[in-house]
């Protein structure tokens, strides 16, 4: 099997053509794109990952540390529903930030339906206002979705709940704790039955789009935000060089962790390579399990200057590169 065949999943166009062939896809399918944005934080990717009930896009306590468009995949019935799970929208200062952004309102516009997450502890803030503003001019059904509800009284709930909708109307609300799973049942019937019919757009048991090189790549940027508390995770980015399967079914994976200057490669590595050491062995584990194989994992640092500002980055990682 060669890398190719081991990590690229079809596109919906290739999958959609051959939806006939596709085992499982019910004569009453239905299936289209559901589009999950927010504020930095609001809990979208961990929501993500409770729909789908895997693990598909990274969680950090950081702020913005979904970058792409991540897709996961779920079925409820006859509907297969397509979650996409898009970067945080916030106030742009980089070129790399106006990049995030973009991507996040292009992926709402491309959608089926269209779900606000907010944080209800923080309510209504300067962010949330901001997305507001600009929330008319998406032409998809929206839904509101109010996430940590377990965190904060009833009461607030429903006055929160109130206040955004009339700011901007939505089809329906929707109160969850994506952490433990409360209200998200619902929520996944409510996409469900909103979706078109059509032929489902993915095999039965896939989960993701994203090629497993991505996957893993993404998976072990996240244990650099887990590991290291300083700015340098936003100035850093990890690419899958090499995916080679081997003889005995298990995976050689080779992958560059880029930052920009040699004080940060300096703290990547740690103290006798102790935290690259440590960063590599949370990845490997998590990156075997989404591979169900064994896997031998490699990691190298390297310093490039102003990574930030180079349009090969962002075709690595599925964004647009913005220009000026």
């Amino acid at each position: 099997m060669s890398e190719n065949d081991q990590d690229d999943g079809p596109t919906p166009a290739a999958a959609g053509n051959a939806a006939s062939a596709l085992p499982g896809t019910p004569a009453d399918a239905r299936a289209g794109f559901v589009a999950l944005i927010g504020v930095p934080n609001a809990g979208k990717s961990t929501l993500l990952n409770n729909l789908v009930g895997t693990k598909v896009s990274i969680v950090s306590r950081k702020v913005q540390t979904t970058r792409a468009l991540v897709r996961g995949i779920f079925i409820e019935g006859s509907a297969q529903v397509v979650l996409v799970d898009t970067p945080g929208i916030f106030a742009p200062k980089r070129r790399l930030d106006r990049a995030m952004v973009h991507s996040a309102w292009s992926g709402a516009a491309d959608a089926d339906a269209v779900c606000l997450l907010v944080d209800a502890r923080k309510g209504v803030d300067a962010e949330v206002e901001a997305v507001l503003g600009r929330l008319g001019e998406v032409r998809r059904e929206k839904l509101l979705i109010l996430n940590k509800i377990d965190l904060i009284p009833r009461e607030r709930l429903l006055d929160l709940a109130a206040k955004l909708n009339a700011a901007s109307p939505f089809a329906e609300t929707f109160m969850i704790s994506a952490l433990n799973g409360s209200g998200v049942d619902d929520l996944r019937r409510a996409l469900a039955a909103r979706m078109p019919a059509g032929p489902w757009l993915y095999p039965e048991d896939q989960v993701s789009d994203a090629p497993l090189r991505m996957l893993a790549a993404e998976i072990t940027r996240e244990k650099i935000y887990d590991r290291l508390h300083e700015e340098l995770p936003y100035r850093s980015t990890v690419e899958t060089d090499q995916w080679q399967v081997r003889s005995d079914g298990s995976v050689r994976i080779e992958q560059t962790i880029f930052v920009e200057r040699e004080s940060q490669r300096s703290i990547v590595l740690g103290k006798g390579g102790q935290t690259i050491r440590s960063i590599g062995q949370a990845a490997r584990i998590e990156i075997a399990e989404a591979a169900d194989a064994k896997v031998h994992l490699f990691l190298h640092v390297k310093v490039r200057e102003n990574w930030a500002d180079d349009p090969a980055r962002y075709r690595e990682m599925g964004l647009e590169f913005p220009r000026g």
